[in-house]
């Protein structure tokens, strides 16, 4: 096991090291700081890092804020009281069904919006078309008029 040439501890090093970081690029200057609050519990080895990682795992699945049996999409385990359970799926049925609606809605909207600028811009572009026809006799017109004689 070797020494870290900067030990992870509040010193004048350390500190003008992650003030030189925040004034970098702030990343770094966070790197540092995590590094003095928390480099002691790695120790500069890969096992007390992984012990380190293991116990955070566990520790989220265990006592995290998602160990009540919420997950993302859902209820993992029922709270017990079997009247609460079915409120909590009746509103979460009634959630769902109001995001698909509102996700119904947003869609129309873009497409409404998107036929007002198809709209707009054929509009504008047969405007162009006219002026320019305009400028130009017999531009797509009728040949027989322009014939020389």
């Amino acid at each position: 096991m070797h020494t870290a040439i900067i030990k992870p501890q509040w010193g004048p090093l350390t500190i003008a090291l992650m003030v030189l970081g925040f004034v970098l690029w702030w990343p770094i200057g966070l790197a540092i700081l995590a590094y003095i609050l928390w480099g002691e519990m790695f120790g500069g080895s890969a096992e007390k890092a992984q012990g380190f990682v293991n116990r955070s795992r566990s520790w989220a699945e265990n006592c995290g804020p998602r160990a009540n049996g919420f997950r993302h999409h859902g209820f993992r385990n029922s709270s017990g009281n079997a009247a609460f359970d079915d409120y909590r799926a009746e509103q979460l049925k009634r959630l769902e069904e109001e995001r698909r609606r509102l996700d119904e809605e947003i869609n129309a909207f873009h497409e409404y919006m998107r036929n007002l600028r198809m709209a707009k811009d054929r509009e504008e572009f047969d405007r162009f078309m006219r002026d320019k026809n305009g400028n130009r006799p017999n531009y797509g017109g009728d040949q027989n008029n322009g014939t020389n004689v």
